[in-house]
């Protein structure tokens, strides 16, 4: 891939002076971090911008950092967005490249393990903030990791994330079709929808390579059993002007993505209906499957850039790929509410905004609703 997949490796024990690595942008730095409960290979690209917070990456079943977020961060606009922060990928235990076979014995930890091992790796590393893109299961463990450590996250961009445990009736089914021998294609059913599996052969037989023969499938096998054992995220949507401060919720900007037709649709609406509406903007992509950051890159890009000026970053980024008009007025997307939110959250795009402000829309969106609160969904079009 370039410049963008060069790689040096460092063993970690102890805190790192980060400041002693010469780290060009573009050139990533692997670290094998110790943590409570196992080690856990990431690897970082760029060094910290003064106070901006890391962008961290957290892959899906089936897939590490690089199959699952190379189409994304290659992607020229995206490149436009993170030139300007550091980016931390972090690849699940065993799931990385040339990953070794775990021993016999192993206890693979479970997600809530999982989040528990991403502050000590932030310590180390020296990261004192994070605005998290899961996909999946990293998308599961980068909430479980905001609900555990919310002043640790500023930002979370949740693919086809999933709140709910597995049903008894799913684990039944499961079971019942012995998943260990049919494990490729549980994944697959993960990642793509039937019409997916059958319209859209080259890239599904693509990533059905890539599980089948890419990752160690012991190791595979004991990732999916975590996630599948998954509990469910206690998380429920604040009344507004009662109780928003005590609540368990994500206290972050947060914007949920989901394909239109990908399998996690329901669910990842079940988790718009648990967080703070103010706060929260589900973005549903139009002719999407069920990797949105695969097959449609170049939307998710713009989605983000906008999403960190709404945070107060970067707020004068122009995409190379994609017109510099509004989003609106380039025919781009739709905007459809299914309830508004308050004007208060609404406002010139012009200048850094403050990183309380929400729901921001693109500039030339119309921003004439009423003022009561009430949340976003966005559908966007080619």
């Amino acid at each position: 891939m370039g410049e963008i997949s060069r790689t040096l490796t460092v063993r970690m024990s102890d805190s790192l002076d980060l400041h002693q690595i010469s780290c060009s942008l573009g050139v990533g730095v692997e670290h094998d971090v110790e943590t409570a409960h196992g080690v856990l290979h990431v690897t970082m690209r760029g060094v910290a911008k003064g106070s901006r917070p890391t962008i961290l990456t957290y892959h899906d079943i089936g897939l590490n950092h690089k199959s699952c977020f190379n189409s994304l961060f290659n992607y020229e606009d995206m490149q436009e967005v993170t030139q300007h922060f550091s980016v931390l990928h972090v690849d699940a235990p065993g799931q990385q490249e040339n990953a070794p076979v775990f021993p016999t014995g192993y206890q693979y930890p479970t997600m809530d393990e999982l989040a528990e091992m991403l502050p000590s790796v932030l310590t180390q590393l020296q990261v004192k903030s994070v605005i998290g893109i899961g996909v999946g299961a990293g998308a599961y463990i980068l909430t479980k990791l905001a609900l555990n450590e919310p002043s640790l996250v500023e930002g979370l961009v949740l693919i086809n994330v999933d709140p709910c445990a597995k049903g008894w009736m799913d684990w039944a089914a499961s079971k019942l079709s012995g998943w260990t021998s049919n494990l490729v294609d549980n994944i697959m059913e993960h990642h793509f929808s039937a019409d997916e599996l059958t319209d859209n052969m080259e890239i599904t037989q693509t990533y059905r390579l890539h599980i089948s023969q890419d990752i160690p499938l012991d190791n595979l096998a004991m990732f999916y059993n975590s996630y599948d054992g998954r509990t469910e995220l206690q998380m429920e949507r604040p009344l507004l002007g009662l109780n928003e401060d005590t609540v368990t919720t994500l206290r972050c900007t947060s914007l949920l993505v989901v394909g239109d037709t990908s399998p996690a649709v329901d669910v990842v609406v079940e988790c718009n209906s648990r967080l703070n509406p103010t706060k929260t903007t589900l973005l549903k992509m139009a002719d999407c499957g069920g990797l949105p950051q695969v097959m449609q890159p170049g939307k998710l890009a713009e989605a983000f850039k906008y999403f960190v000026q709404g945070m107060g970053y970067i707020p004068h980024v122009v995409l190379n790929r994609l017109s510099s008009q509004s989003v609106p007025t380039a025919g781009m997307t739709r905007l459809v509410r299914s309830r508004t939110h308050s004007a208060s959250s609404v406002g010139s795009t012009e200048g850094v905004r403050s990183r309380s402000t929400t729901n921001t829309l693109p500039e030339g969106a119309n921003s004439t609703i009423p003022g009561h609160m009430a949340e976003q969904t966005i559908e966007m079009t080619a």
